[in-house]
């Protein structure tokens, strides 16, 4: 597997993140991460991981340089979230090793939003997006126009982020649905819940962006 740390510029700003390819990989994943979060989330780089054993491309990356994200306000700036999330998505379909591959987002968290409003800007470039326990409500103006397929997964036991979900679920036009972890709360920190997490995307991100057989499990 190739890995690789990239620098992706955003206005006189550099933004880092962290590539990894698969050999034989056809798609990639760019992650969104929650406010407080990074690409050296354990939470996103267990699922990254996961993905990249079933030949899919992981781009884990700070939309928000250091000194911005001592800036709390900045951490729930979804406009400002999503145009960098934007910027960073035409920049890797230009990068040799990667530019042949379908894209599709995964959003945690406030992620989840940023992704959705940057998937409904760039309309068919993005074939996929799953949201853990997301927060699609941020992006309420933006989600009758989102074309990607959209999978929301939320925990059992994060009551308020349910209704929340339902509420967007019923404004997406796209293909999409949801699903509830049994027994999981808002970071899916139960033993196990993760990896089911980690299931869904890639068979998600399987049927929707590229050609691979679904599969049940992930090991």
């Amino acid at each position: 597997m190739q890995t690789k740390e990239i620098n992706i510029s955003a206005g006189t700003l550099e933004l880092t993140g962290n590539l990894n390819i698969p050999e034989g990989a056809n798609s990639l994943v760019i992650f969104s991460h929650g406010s407080g979060s990074s690409r050296f989330s354990a939470r996103n780089n267990h699922v990254a991981k996961l993905l990249n054993k079933e030949k899919i491309a992981t781009l884990l990356i700070d939309l928000l340089t250091g000194i911005e994200d001592t800036v709390f306000e900045n951490r729930f700036n979804i406009e400002l979230l999503s145009e960098r999330l934007i910027e960073v998505t035409l920049y890797v379909q230009q990068l040799e090793e990667v530019r042949d591959l379908t894209i599709g987002y995964f959003g945690a968290s406030t992620g989840a939003a940023s992704a959705l409003k940057a998937a409904a800007y760039l309309d068919k470039t993005i074939k996929a997006i799953v949201s853990r326990g997301g927060r699609p409500d941020l992006a309420k103006s933006s989600l009758k126009s989102v074309k990607a397929p959209t999978l929301l997964i939320v925990g059992s036991l994060d009551k308020e982020v349910i209704k929340l979900n339902d509420e967007a679920y019923s404004l997406l036009n796209c293909e999409r649905k949801i699903e509830i972890v049994k027994g999981a709360s808002h970071l899916f920190e139960e033993p196990g819940k993760l990896d089911e997490v980690a299931v869904l995307a890639t068979n998600w991100f399987k049927k929707y962006s590229n050609n691979f057989k679904i599969t049940t499990h992930v090991v």
